[in-house]
């Protein structure tokens, strides 16, 4: 008879088995459970809020295979180690676990580690403890609150709107919040200013810039918070100018100082999402699976499977002592004493992170990225790199620079000129946080060079330059600064954003991505109007932000479940019913106040699937339609080409996975084609030409339109410009970092690359 296995451990996937088995010894079989193995069904609600909000869990079709694996495994196991992500989520799939698996419920252990190492996971095993039914009850108030949200506004919108939509209780929030940044921007209305700047000369070099500050002693201002700018057109302008040509210039005052520049914290899971798409240019979903691959483990040669980084879900910036230890001794090594501040540095994580957790780290910094890069994909190798240089520069001595501002006197404006130049690199010589979402704070950080200059100097005019600027309107969103201003705002939390971005922008089409920016689609925006009215709880940011803190104090045992998703479900339900009643229905038609030039009958505004067009009301008698399909941001386009079908005219139009020609004799005629570059493919003998696409994952791409025939695919947007050297027919354009275009030929061994000149009119 077979010896007993003395426990079985379950984690979440199968890359973490291979990790993790080789830590210990035959005492212990590791499967994977591949994620939850039970949840609310998909053909109900599963909640039951006449007792007390009943969930009604069942084993998920998809895991009935993987559930009777590891129910044989533990009828011949005396322990379940249950040892799945240290969340909420992961001990969820513990707690479900436990109530499937035919164990005694006396010998369930939870074992939780941050990292996967041989030190972390058998240190974790020396100290095993209990499932956190209070973590557990906050998962499952989410997924309940989450469940009536969506199984009711859901059904709500397909009845009023069109199938296939969703709202949800945190994703509804994003949008919102995207619409509203739009319509700011359409709103705003620019306020032209000038600046005047003096080059100026000193007894010693460089020749420098002083910005005009005063004028008869008031202070220059720009147009902001209300204030009227000072100098508000050119007239103003040149008036300030006068007399200063001819005017003695001295300087009034000389303020030399230093300024210190602290590294950032390391990163947790909002801000590597944030800086891994501003420096990498990862969507939020790509940056949490590639993070998760590093965690779960790479094969490392001999070594076998190794967690590259510490757990990837966290909201704390705490480091472990010996990991802090660790990288003090490597920076004293590599960059000297002076590089190293006295002691660790200790940083302040938000709100109610959990303490218990560590900041995202190398979970041994001495494998650098060179010393890994031969085993890693080259997104692994640009996100570890990322996460590695991040935590050594946390750990260093901040910069240091040495600062001048002087005032200079000229008739009766005053110029204030200001310089800095680096003393000590500190952690910049690793590491330097990603600036692109605040332009001032870039300019900021710029060294810009002085000369030794002394009260009382005469300075020498070169010349004057006066600028003429507007006010700019609020930028709208990319992935990275709509998750930041999610976690400001309190609104989900950071193991939810990818999922959210993953929902809004490529399952339900609300907010389309162009490059890194992220615009309402009409949808988008239709939908959010429509539910405004009607549930303003659901779509309040505070509202929302204040659910967030509800389930905090759950999961921290001060606040029964039942009793947060109680208070919420009550003033819902009432919303709910009366949005049934009183709600538009979007299909029936609004009116339009037009009538039918064929027939004469009132014109209806309806939505289809390539959006909005009129449609006579006397259908299915009268089949008049015009399209109306106009992106708030992008119209329909004259395409300059007739319908092979029915000979209407096309119109270029804006479809989740890019450009496309569509028939305006919308919905008679459903002819569409693909809208070509202008570009031949240059596969031999293919006479397709290349077309903007974009994936099911939202990324732009350029392939063949005759493509399943044909699969030439380039990820950088061509140009029909032939390349100098090879004369390949095409070459290929990216923006590189600083905003300057690249073009490249892609031609194999050709090696053409060349930076655009760009001009500002």
């Amino acid at each position: 008879m077979a010896k007993a296995t003395r426990g079985l451990v379950v984690v979440e996937s199968p890359t973490k088995v291979k990790t993790i088995q080789k830590y210990l010894d035959g005492k212990y079989t590791v499967k994977a459970s591949m994620g939850h193995v039970r949840d609310l069904p998909k053909s109900q609600l599963g909640v039951d809020p006449k007792k007390n909000f009943k969930p009604k869990y069942v084993v998920t079709p998809a895991k009935k295979k993987i559930l009777d694996e590891l129910k044989k495994a533990a009828a011949s196991a005396d322990a379940l180690y249950v040892a799945t992500d240290p969340d909420r989520e992961g001990e969820a799939i513990g707690w479900h676990l436990a109530q499937e698996l035919p164990v005694d419920k006396k010998k369930i252990y939870r074992i939780t580690f941050n990292e996967i190492t041989e030190r972390a996971v058998k240190a974790a095993f020396d100290r095993p403890g209990k499932i956190d039914l209070k973590k557990v009850d906050a998962q499952q108030a989410r997924r309940i609150l989450d469940r009536l949200v969506g199984y009711s506004l859901s059904p709500l919108l397909w009845d009023k709107v069109q199938r296939g939509l969703s709202a949800g209780r945190v994703q509804s929030v994003a949008v919102r919040l995207i619409v509203d940044r739009e319509r700011e921007i359409t709103a705003f209305v620019p306020q032209e200013y000038w600046s005047l700047h003096a080059k100026l000369a000193a007894k010693l070099p460089p020749e420098f810039t002083a910005t005009l500050r005063e004028i008869d002693g008031e202070r220059v201002e720009v147009p902001r918070d209300g204030r009227a700018a000072t100098l508000p057109d050119e007239a103003a302008t040149r008036a300030a100018m006068e007399g200063l040509d001819s005017a003695r210039w001295i300087v009034r005052s000389v303020t030399k100082g230093e300024r210190r520049r602290n590294p950032a914290p390391p990163f947790i899971t909002s801000t590597l999402q944030q800086e891994a798409g501003r420096k990498l240019g990862f969507w939020a979903r790509k940056t949490m699976t590639v993070a998760q691959q590093l965690y779960e483990g790479i094969e490392l040669g001999d070594e076998g499977a190794v967690g590259l980084i510490t757990y990837m879900r966290t909201d704390s910036v705490q480091v472990a002592r010996d990991a802090q230890e660790a990288t003090r001794e490597l920076v004293t090594r590599k960059f000297g004493a002076d590089y190293l501040p006295p002691s660790a540095p200790v940083y302040k994580s938000r709100g109610r992170a959990e303490e218990a957790h560590e900041a995202i780290r190398p979970s041994d910094v001495a494998r650098d990225p060179r010393s890994v890069a031969r085993f890693l994909t080259k997104d692994q190798l640009a996100l570890y790199r990322l996460i590695w240089e991040r935590f050594v520069a946390s750990q260093m001595q901040p910069a240091v620079y040495d600062t001048l501002t002087a005032d200079i006197d000229a008739g009766r404006c005053v110029f204030r000129a200001q310089g800095q130049t680096m003393k000590f690199k500190g952690f910049t010589a690793v590491y330097v946080e990603s600036l692109e979402d605040d332009p001032a704070a870039a300019d900021d950080e710029a060294e810009r060079a002085m000369p030794a200059i002394e009260e009382g100097e005469t300075l020498r005019l070169l010349g004057l330059e006066p600028k003429q600027h507007f006010t700019q309107p609020p930028p709208r969103f990319t992935e990275a600064s709509l998750v930041k201003a999610l976690e400001e705002l309190g609104i989900g939390r950071p193991s939810t954003y990818a999922s959210i971005l993953g929902t809004i922008i490529h399952d339900r089409g609300y907010v389309r991505r162009e490059r890194r920016t992220l615009f309402p689609t009409e949808l988008g925006t239709e939908v959010t109007d429509l539910l405004m009215p009607f549930f303003q709880d659901i779509m309040n940011v505070e509202f929302t932000a204040l659910m967030e803190d509800e389930l905090d104090k759950v999961e921290e045992g001060d606040l029964d479940w039942v009793k947060a998703v109680r208070d919420f479900y009550a003033p819902f339900e009432k919303d709910l019913k009366k949005a049934q009643k009183e709600m538009v229905n979007q299909k029936a038609g609004a009116e339009t106040g037009e009538a039918c030039p064929e027939c004469g009958e009132a014109l209806l505004e309806r939505r289809g699937r390539f959006g909005k067009f009129l449609a006579c009301s006397a259908y299915p008698d009268c089949k008049y339609t015009r399209d109306l399909g106009k992106d708030q941001r992008v119209a329909d386009e004259p395409a300059n080409e007739t319908c092979p079908t029915c000979a209407k005219p096309m119109v270029i139009k804006h479809g989740r996975f890019g450009k496309f020609l569509a028939c305006s004799g919308y919905p008679e005629c459903k002819t569409t084609k693909p809208v070509t570059l202008g570009i031949a493919c240059p596969e031999p003998g293919c006479s397709g030409q290349l077309v903007e696409r974009r994936s099911k994952r939202g990324r732009t791409f350029y392939g063949c339109s005759a493509y399943p025939d044909c699969k030439f695919v380039v990820w950088q947007r061509p140009v029909a410009e032939p390349c100098p050297r090879c004369q390949a027919p095409f070459l290929t354009e990216r923006i590189a970092r600083g905003g300057r275009p690249v073009r490249t030929c892609v031609r194999e061994g050709c090696g053409f690359r060349q930076e655009v000149e760009t001009t500002v009119a």
